[in-house]
C-alpha cells in the first residue's frame, strides 16, 4: 500500500484515495515500461495521415520537457509551418495572461494557473498563511515559522525581539532572512544579533529553525512536486518520489555564515568543497530520492506514514489560502515545488513554495526523478485520440473551451459537467490583509487584463473611467442578476460580484462545455492514482461537494479536522472502532 493513503479503509473514506487502475484512455502507463499510450503514440486519422501531438517551449523552458516529449513522439510547435492554434501541450516558466487562458481550446493545456504567485512569492505566502491562522486558528496553521515582512513590520519584529530578550534564562532565537522574490538561496541571511541585520530589498524575516533533524550531521530538506489540475473543484495530486536535499557540510550554530552547513539548495552546494567527497550514510553529491529516505527512517526504526500525512495536510491547508481568489480556468495545470523542513520532533515546517520548480538535470538522482516525473505529468493531462486532431466535431476552430465567453456557436449540453458550475459561486477577490498589493480591479474590462497582483491604476482613475464609460446594451440591460456571496462566514470583505473576471455576468455564468481532462470517463471524478501522482484532495465525499459551486473553505476544514483527529488516534483504537462497526 502506498505510504500516501490514509490508515483508514472504510469504503466511504477510501474512496479517492486508493489507487486504481491507469488511465483507461491512455492505454499503458508511459513509454518507459516498453509500452505506448495515446499520449505517446501517433494517432492515424481516417485519411490515414499521422497526427502527432504538438508541444510548444517558451524560451528557458528546461531542456528535459523537449527531450521527454520528443522520446513520446511529440513534435515541436513551428510557428512559421502551423497555425497559431495547432498545438496541444504550452510550457513556460512564466504565468500566461488571463486572454490566453480565455482562449484556450478543448485540446489544449497551460502549464500554469493564474495568479498563483499569491503562495509561491514569500511575503504573499506568510501574509496568507497568517490570514488563515487567525480565521481558522494556530493548530491547524502552525507549520510555518513567525514571519515579519521588512521593511513594513520592522516595528514588530523589533518588539519580538527585544521581549524574548527580556525573559531571564530564555534561550534565544536564530532568524533567518530571505529576498521576498528571490530563488536558489540568493540573498540569505542568518543571524542571531540583531546588528548582523542588514538588508536592502523587500525581504521577509522568519525565525530559524535550530533544531533540525539531521542525517550523519547533515541538515537536509525534502522538495515535494504537487500538481494541481484544477482549482475550482480544487483537485490535488502529490508526487511520491521526489528529493531530498542535502547541506554539504555539517550543521553547526557557531558558524552562521557557513551557506554549506545551513542551506540546502542545489544551486549553492554543488559548488562546496565537499559536494563531491564521499560523505558518511549521505553519500557524494546532495541528494537522495524519496525511496531511499524512506528506506533510512525505517532502518532507524523511525515511522514516516504520519509524518506524510502530515505534510499532505500542509499542502492541503496551504492551497485553499488561495483556492477562493484564482481565477475560474479550464485546460491548465501548475507543478508546484513544496519545500518541507523536518524538525528533530518529526515536525514538518513549510519553508516556502515554488513557481516552475527546477527541472535541471544535475545529477543522477535527478534525471531519476524527474524524467519520470515528465512522463507522469503527460500521462496525467490524459490526451485522448480526438485531442490529435486538433479540432472538434461540430465546432468552429475559433471557439474556446468557454464556448459564449469566445462565440455564440450552440455547444453540446451533455459535455457540460457540475464541475464548472463552481463559476456561479466563484469567490474570486483575495482576502489577504494587503488588499493593496493583492486586490483585483472589480471594475475594469478583462481585455487586456493580466496575470500581475499589482493594480495599475487608483480607485479614482477607476470610478472616472467607469462614470465617463458609456453603458453597453449587455451592460444596461442584463437578463439576469449575478449572484453575490461570501468567501466564509469569517471573512471579513463584502460580498464580491460573481462576476469578477468576465465583463458580464451571462459570459461568467456560462460553463465551458469540454470535460475536464483529469476526470475519469468512467466516474466522472478525478483519477485516483496516475504513474507515481496519487490524489490527495478531494479525500472524501464531503471534500468533493464542499469544492463545487464555490469552494466552501470552512466546511473542507472541519472535514481536514475530522481526518487529522482520526490519524492521530492509537491503532488500538482504530481496530476496536472498525470492529464495533462490523
Amino acid at each position: 500500500m502506498s505510504l500516501w493513503q490514509k490508515v483508514d479503509h472504510s469504503p466511504q473514506n477510501d474512496l479517492f484515495c486508493t489507487a486504481t487502475e491507469e488511465i483507461s484512455t491512455a492505454g499503458t502507463r508511459s513509454p518507459r515500461k516498453g509500452s505506448q499510450s495515446s499520449t505517446t503514440a501517433k494517432h492515424v486519422n481516417s485519411l490515414g495521415t499521422a497526427s502527432p501531438l504538438v508541444f510548444r517551449l517558451h524560451n528557458g523552458a528546461p531542456a528535459v520537457v523537449r527531450e521527454v516529449l520528443l522520446e513520446r513522439g511529440w513534435i515541436e510547435y513551428d510557428e512559421h509551418e502551423q497555425d497559431n492554434e495547432d498545438w496541444n501541450l504550452y510550457w513556460r516558466n512564466y504565468p500566461f495572461r488571463m486572454t490566453d487562458h480565455r482562449s484556450i481550446k478543448p485540446w489544449q493545456r497551460l502549464n500554469h494557473h493564474p495568479e498563483t504567485i499569491r503562495i509561491t512569492r514569500k511575503d504573499y505566502l506568510a501574509r496568507h498563511l497568517k490570514r488563515m491562522k487567525g480565521i481558522y486558528g494556530t493548530n491547524l496553521y502552525e507549520f510555518s515559522p513567525t514571519a515579519f515582512i521588512m521593511p513594513n513590520d520592522y516595528i514588530k519584529f523589533i518588539t519580538e525581539y527585544t521581549k524574548e530578550r527580556q525573559i531571564p534564562g530564555k534561550k534565544l532565537s536564530y532568524w533567518i532572512c530571505k529576498p521576498v522574490d528571490r530563488s536558489r538561496g540568493r540573498g540569505i541571511l542568518i543571524f542571531q544579533d540583531i546588528k548582523d541585520f542588514v538588508y536592502d530589498c523587500m525581504v521577509i524575516v522568519q525565525k530559524y529553525i535550530s533544531n533540525p533533524l539531521l542525517i550523519s550531521g547533515y541538515k537536509w530538506d525534502l522538495r515535494l512536486y504537487v500538481c494541481v489540475t484544477s482549482f475550482c473543484p480544487l483537485t490535488i495530486y502529490t508526487y511520491e518520489e521526489g528529493l531530498v536535499r542535502f547541506a554539504t557540510e555539517k550543521f553547526d550554530l557557531g558558524s552562521l555564515d557557513n551557506i554549506f552547513a545551513h542551506l540546502t539548495n542545489t544551486s549553492i552546494n554543488k559548488f562546496g568543497p565537499s559536494y563531491i567527497k564521499d560523505k558518511d550514510v549521505i553519500g557524494s553529491g546532495c541528494k537522495w530520492t524519496f525511496s531511499r529516505f524512506r528506506a533510512y527512517l525505517r532502518s532507524r526504526n523511525m515511522d514516516d506514514i504520519q509524518l506524510w500525512q502530515r505534510i499532505n495536510h500542509i499542502v492541503i491547508l496551504t492551497l485553499l489560502a488561495i483556492t477562493p481568489s484564482v481565477p475560474l480556468t479550464v485546460n491548465c495545470f501548475e507543478l508546484f515545488g513544496f519545500d518541507i523542513l523536518v524538525d528533530d520532533k518529526m515536525k514538518p515546517w513549510l519553508l516556502e513554495v515554488n513557481h516552475s520548480p527546477g527541472l535541471r538535470l544535475d545529477c543522477a538522482t535527478d534525471i531519476t526523478v524527474k524524467r519520470r516525473l515528465l512522463h507522469d505529468i503527460i500521462d496525467l493531462l490524459n490526451y485522448k485520440e480526438k485531442d490529435h486532431l486538433r479540432k472538434h466535431k461540430g465546432v468552429s476552430r475559433r471557439v474556446s473551451c468557454f464556448g459564449r465567453s469566445q462565440s455564440l456557436l450552440t455547444t453540446r449540453a451533455e459535455d457540460s459537467l457540475d464541475f464548472v458550475a463552481c463559476g456561479k459561486g466563484s469567490k474570486s477577490a483575495a482576502t489577504s490583509p494587503c488588499s493593496s498589493l493583492l486586490q483585483i480591479n472589480k471594475g475594469a474590462p478583462i481585455l487586456g487584463r493580466t496575470g500581475s497582483a499589482y493594480p495599475k491604476k487608483t480607485l479614482t482613475s477607476q470610478l472616472r473611467e467607469r462614470m465617463n464609460t458609456p453603458k453597453t446594451q449587455l451592460q444596461s440591460k442584463p437578463q439576469y442578476k449575478s449572484k453575490q456571496t461570501l468567501r466564509t462566514s469569517h471573512s471579513l470583505c463584502e460580498p464580491i460580484p460573481s462576476a469578477h473576471w468576465f465583463s458580464s455576468p451571462e459570459l461568467y455564468n456560462h460553463k465551458p462545455f469540454v470535460p475536464p481532462y483529469f476526470h475519469s470517463d468512467k466516474d466522472r471524478r478525478p483519477f485516483p492514482r496516475v504513474g507515481d501522482f496519487v490524489l490527495i484532495f478531494p479525500f472524501n465525499e464531503a471534500a468533493l461537494e464542499a469544492s463545487k459551486n464555490g469552494i466552501n473553505v470552512k466546511s473542507i476544514i472541519q472535514e481536514i479536522h475530522k481526518l487529522m483527529t482520526k490519524e492521530l488516534q492509537p491503532d488500538h483504537q482504530k481496530l476496536n472502532k472498525i470492529l464495533f462497526n462490523m
